[in-house]
């Protein structure tokens, strides 16, 4: 039954909201209010679902913008993400989300970034893109994994998802999710059962002189995030 209610809320409060987005984006070019607009969207969702949020963290994010980077688990982490972060930022997103009707032109019009991974060309111009959101104050969220995860182990990052860094110049924070690959696994199209979904933030990284090593900042972005999962599952056992 709780799928049920779960699929009409998703169908019901996209088409409503996707709509009222189309009006309102007339008069907010720059998305905020559309963001929450999206974040009421994901609200209702996990509502429905039977599925809680708690976000650990959120001291990292006071100051804007910021460059986030996460892992991807489920495709319930856009919902857990969008509701969960105390903060307006701009998903880069794989291109097929964007053909999806309603949803995707509502995340267009929020000003959510399409990326097709396999163009080196449209990458580069996703990353300016999300530069000059940068420039104008907004923070960007990242998935660096590029696709999520079968079993929600932490996969090898994308080295371009880096270049923003060496673009933008501007605090990376490291966040991590955990439980939502359990309740919604990849390849599900609704959660299998309700439950508890951690974020945790960790701690901000600046670039350092006058040259970024990307490299470095990669590599301690990965620490900092099985260090999140870590703490995420242990939660999550202590909870149960």
């Amino acid at each position: 039954m709780r799928k049920v209610i779960c699929l009409l809320s998703l169908v019901i409060s996209t088409l409503a909201l996707s709509l009222l987005s189309f009006v309102l984006f007339i008069f907010d070019r720059k998305g905020e209010i559309l963001h929450e607009i999206e974040r009421l969207w994901a609200k209702i969702y996990l509502h429905s679902a039977g599925i809680k949020v708690i976000v650990n963290g959120t001291e990292s994010v006071k100051s804007q913008p910021v460059i986030l980077m996460c892992n991807h688990q489920s495709a319930l982490d856009i919902f857990v993400l969008l509701y969960g972060l105390p903060l307006s930022f701009r998903f880069v997103a794989k291109k097929g989300l964007f053909r999806i009707p309603f949803m995707g032109w509502a995340m267009k019009c929020v000003g959510h970034i399409s990326i097709d991974r396999e163009s080196p060309r449209d990458s580069m111009r996703a990353l300016e893109e999300a530069k000059e959101k940068i420039k104008r104050g907004q923070s960007v969220l990242i998935f660096p994994e590029g696709t999520r995860s079968e079993d929600g182990t932490l996969l090898p990052f994308k080295r371009g998802s880096f270049h923003i860094v060496s673009l933008s110049r501007v605090p990376v924070v490291p966040v991590a999710i955990y439980g939502s690959s359990l309740l919604m696994p990849k390849g599900k199209v609704l959660p299998i059962k309700s439950g508890t979904v951690w974020i945790e933030i960790g701690t901000p990284i600046l670039a350092k002189g006058d040259k970024v090593k990307k490299a470095e900042i990669m590599e301690e972005v990965r620490k900092q995030m099985e260090t999140l999962i870590g703490k995420g599952r242990m939660r999550a056992y202590h909870e149960h």
